[in-house]
């Protein structure tokens, strides 16, 4: 179990006799004070009142420059009578106190002694544990003071900050080392001269040499397996630490020698035995980080001056159809990630982003839109290919809204099939840009295998990028989708009139749909990659060894309506199993069968199926 170190705990432990002398002393010194407070709520009279013991409450700290701290020690007083010790009193003092951490409060003082009525209202608090309280309405404001004092010039016009510029500011060095074998940990920082741990790569092994306080070691490698924004992001990461947990740390060490660094990894961790203070120190690098690089005032100013540029130079109305290349040159003006530049965007209204470079199935969706509030943070429009074949067999809502026909599924979307909102196999503009009224939702969900906390979530849903390594999923919401009824009505309608004309065989069903659809038989036997000698005697003679493929493929041939496909299958006395095959069978029927045969196959490719067709055959990877 790890130690909750406590600066309450530290003082009282350490202390304890010098502040029961302080407060003994001022009993005797400032009777008259002392016995006022005991005539005004005390039951006795006490003839001469002593100090008996007494209970560190808590303690007030305040932030002072360098490694200098003042502090409020709040005491619960028990006061007893002289000669008579039943006689007994509870009085609250508040002792004022300073002391330096660089020596470890070896020069602690206690400056002043009072009754205590109220806790102090400092603007500097730090925590029990010595952390700054930081509220994230506050993340902008202490941002910007930081780089007002250490990088002034990037707050009178944008500019990136050269994270190699701010650490010699701090006095603190920079150093790449590799640090550990799988580059987990790509950024530490040492607060305090100590034995570092690296990894020899030549040697294939850990070797730990001495290393001195205020180093930052970066992993070379994270170069390349990252990108300069983030590594520019690490180093920044690593001067908050500098700047606002330096006593937070000394701190630590006070309990645990061991404790002299942080090592940043993906969620961050300290070595030593701390760990629960961590997670608030790694939130509070990983909120300023970004935002001392992008400053909110001088961010603002170059977004709004790229946004202008793009609607200009693109000729676009629409946010969402500037945003790609906005955020592509605000990361590179700055010297951030594409993620982090899309995050500060979001940070400052433009809810649109979360919209834009969206990586699914090999390919960017194209940018969309839609009401505001229409989803949850933890909602999308968007699910792939994998994980829609999962859901159609998964959830039993889901699967009788594909059932319908009513909506197919195009560009990642489910989409109601009209041609205001699907035209030529692609989402219209006015599709694209009012999804909540024409496509599914889907409750997006991390999946198992990520190793990210819960409180990281809110930021993943942002990162859905080719280079993210994380593994989203997509699952149907029941309460986010609202049919729309009168649409969906009419359409059945259509569909139940020629339901109840088509005849009892395969072949007079087939025949007939062929007639319905319009095609000849040249056209047929093209589309759905069956010859015409095959067709003809299929819609003419009834056979029993009909293959379930061939009734697929005159299906997509004819772009059939689910219900009418189901309609042919039942026919010739077929129906879909659970397998992979049978499921992608399934699918391609009921929300993909706008799309021709070649492009059918391409969706059996993918998921390594025998493919439809006279070039029947299995895919290999």
């Amino acid at each position: 179990m790890t130690r909750n170190c406590s600066f309450k705990e530290y003082i009282t432990n350490r202390f304890y006799n010098d502040i029961f002398d302080e407060v003994s002393k001022y009993i005797v010194r400032s009777e008259d004070i002392v016995r006022s407070q005991l005539k005004s709520y005390s039951i006795y009279q006490f003839e001469e009142p002593v100090l008996s013991k007494l209970e560190v409450r808590s303690i007030y700290v305040e932030d002072q420059p360098n490694m200098q701290i003042s502090f409020d020690i709040v005491v619960n007083a028990e006061i007893v009578d002289k000669d008579d010790a039943d006689k007994i009193f509870h009085q609250w003092f508040k002792l004022g106190c300073f002391g330096d951490l660089n020596c470890d409060l070896d020069d602690f003082q206690i400056l002043s002694i009072n009754i205590y009525h109220n806790k102090p209202d400092y603007q500097n608090r730090l925590s029990d544990k010595l952390l700054h309280d930081i509220s994230r309405d506050d993340l902008d404001q202490v941002a910007m003071d930081f780089v007002a004092r250490f990088y002034p010039e990037a707050l009178k016009r944008p500019m990136p900050i050269n994270p190699h510029l701010l650490a010699d500011r701090m006095s603190l060095k920079i150093q790449e080392r590799d640090i550990s074998k799988d580059c987990s940990v790509f950024g530490k920082i040492y607060f305090q001269d100590s034995e570092g741990e690296f990894y020899d790569t030549k040697r294939a092994e850990i070797i730990v040499e001495p290393v001195k306080a205020k180093t930052i070691f970066v992993d070379p490698r994270v170069y390349f397996m990252r990108n300069l924004g983030s590594v520019n992001n690490t180093i920044i990461h690593e001067c908050v630490h500098w700047d606002k947990h330096r006593k937070a740390m000394k701190l630590e060490s006070l309990f645990d020698s061991n404790a002299t660094k942080i090592a940043c990894k993906v969620t961050g961790s300290v070595e030593g035995n701390k760990k629960e203070a961590i997670e608030w120190m790694e939130w509070q690098a990983n909120k300023l980080a970004p935002r001392i690089q992008m400053p909110l005032s001088m961010f603002q100013v170059k977004a709004q001056e790229l946004i202008e540029k793009y609607q200009s130079e693109l000729q676009k109305t629409e946010l969402v159809d500037i945003l790609e290349p906005v955020i592509d040159e605000l990361a590179h003006f700055f010297e951030v990630s594409r993620m982090a530049a899309k995050i500060r965007m979001t940070n400052l209204g433009y809810s649109e982003v979360r919209n834009v470079f969206i990586y699914i199935d090999g390919k960017y969706v194209r940018p969309y839109t839609y009401r505001k509030d229409a989803i949850k943070e933890n909602q999308t429009f968007c699910i792939g290919l994998a994980d829609a074949l999962s859901e159609s067999n998964a959830s039993s809502s889901f699967k009788e809204k594909l059932q319908t026909g009513n909506y197919l599924y195009v560009e990642s979307h489910f989409c109601l099939n009209d041609p205001k909102y699907i035209e030529n196999n692609r989402l219209t503009d006015y599709a694209r840009l009012h999804l909540d009224e024409c496509c599914l939702v889907f409750d997006l969900q991390l999946s198992a295998t990520n190793q990210y906390s819960e409180n990281y979530h809110s930021l993943c849903f942002l990162n859905r990028d080719e280079a993210t390594n994380i593994i989203f999923e997509a699952r149907y919401s029941d309460s986010a989708n609202q049919s729309k009824d009168e649409m969906i009505t009419e359409h059945l309608g259509k569909i139940l009139q020629v339901l109840q004309n088509l005849p009892m065989t395969f072949s007079g069903t087939l025949d007939w749909l062929i007639r319905q659809s319009g095609m000849t038989a040249e056209a047929l036997s093209e589309a759905a990659d069956i010859d015409k000698k095959t067709i003809y005697r299929l819609r003419t003679e009834e056979s029993e060894d009909i293959k379930i493929e061939t009734v697929v493929q005159l299906c997509i041939g004819m772009k059939l309506e689910p219900i009418l496909s189901d309609s042919l299958l039942k026919a010739a006395g077929k129906s879909f199993m659970l397998t992979d095959q049978h499921t992608m069978y399934y699918f391609l029927l009921h929300i993909y069968y706008t799309h021709s045969i070649h492009e059918c196959n391409e969706l059996l490719a993918t998921q390594n199926l025998k493919l439809l067709g006279r070039k029947n055959r299995r895919i290999r990877k």
